[in-house]
C-alpha cells in the first residue's frame, strides 16, 4: 500500500518547483542551501533544473548547477534540460547548460537531436563540436 504524502511536505515541493519555473534564484538555492536536494524531481521527473531551463532562467540553472545539479538528469520522457532549452530556444540557458557539463548528445531526442529537427543549424554545428 502506497503512503499518503504529507501534505506539508507535497506544498513546500510545490513551492520550490513553482520557484524553478519562476527562477526565483535567491529564495530557490536558499532552499537547496538549506538542504533540498538540487536533483528534486516531479511526478514527471522534471527537475529544478529542467523546470528553470524550459522556462528561460540561466542564473536558476547555473545556481543549481553549482549546488550539485545534474546538467543532463533526463525527466520521465527522456528528455533533458538542454534539449528543452533548445526546443524554446533559450540561448542563455543553452550557454548555462554547456558551461556546467551538459552532454548534447543526451537523452531522447537529444538537445542535438532536437536542434536537427528544428532546423537550428548553428546549434548543430556548436553541439557536434562538443
Amino acid at each position: 500500500m502506497a503512503e499518503t504524502p504529507d501534505p506539508e511536505v507535497v506544498e513546500l515541493a510545490t513551492k520550490i518547483f513553482d520557484l524553478a519555473r519562476r527562477g526565483d534564484t535567491q529564495t530557490l538555492v536558499s532552499y537547496v542551501d538549506a538542504g533540498v536536494p538540487a536533483g528534486l524531481t516531479n511526478d514527471r521527473g522534471d527537475c529544478l533544473v529542467m523546470l528553470a531551463a524550459y522556462h528561460g532562467h540561466a542564473d536558476a540553472v547555473r545556481a543549481l548547477l553549482e549546488r550539485g545539479a545534474d546538467a543532463d538528469q533526463a525527466n520521465d520522457r527522456g528528455q533533458t534540460p538542454l534539449a528543452g532549452a533548445v526546443f524554446k530556444g533559450e540561448d542563455d540557458v543553452i550557454k548555462a547548460l554547456l558551461d556546467g557539463g551538459a552532454d548534447p548528445s543526451a537523452g531522447a531526442p537529444s538537445a542535438l537531436d532536437t536542434a536537427r529537427m528544428f532546423g537550428k543549424t548553428d546549434l548543430v554545428e556548436l553541439f557536434s563540436a562538443e
